[in-house]
């Protein structure tokens, strides 16, 4: 079980990948708005297990369905303990996607899913366009549709997001990638 340390330790990882990954290289430029606003909740899942993972993540849908948008609009779900292999974390998600259809949130909140051995179809485990999914620990992250569909229609190119993503991290390559995210390199 993780200590009061490990876990401000976990979260101040999870913080650093956001500011310097997600935020910093504008893999996603709706994080930035919710992340200076104070609006993401960071959730450490104690679960070693993934059906314990799994009564974390209703409670976490449940929390967030409920919460003031203005006070909590997204949830980091971090997952140390767990899921740390890559394809039984993507088998996972099917069971996370589940409950949120049985939970009859689907079209209310969504789960996009981050993990340091994140791989895309059709890519190698160690081809750099993993990394715009890659994440110190697995992650669920729990959003709202709302939200999304807003900050959609600020970003006009929202489809493009993907494809802007690969390209930005193919520039940096694995090297500058280490540097970048050990705050030794701007771009």
């Amino acid at each position: 079980m993780a200590t009061p340390n490990d876990n401000d330790r976990i979260i101040e990882d999870v913080r650093h990948w956001l500011a310097r990954a997600v935020i910093g290289l504008n893999l996603c430029p709706f994080a930035k708005s919710v992340y200076v606003k104070d609006q993401v909740r960071y959730v450490i899942s104690g679960a070693t297990r993934d059906e314990d993972v799994l009564d974390d993540l209703e409670r976490e849908l449940r929390l967030l369905e409920e919460a003031d948008p203005e006070k909590v609009d997204t949830t980091l779900l971090i997952v140390p303990h767990a899921l740390g292999d890559f394809l039984a974390y993507n088998d996972f998600l099917y069971f996370a996607d589940r409950l949120l259809r049985t939970m009859k949130l689907e079209g209310t909140l969504q789960i996009a899913s981050f993990h340091p051995q994140y791989q895309f179809e059709g890519t190698g485990p160690d081809d750099i366009e993993n990394y715009t999914n890659r994440a110190p620990y697995p992650i669920l992250h729990l959003l709202r549709e709302d939200s999304i569909a807003r900050a959609a229609e600020a970003f006009p190119d929202a489809e493009d997001i993907y494809e802007r993503n690969m390209e930005t991290v193919r520039k940096l390559g694995h090297a500058g990638w280490l540097k970048w995210m050990a705050g030794k390199s701007d771009l």
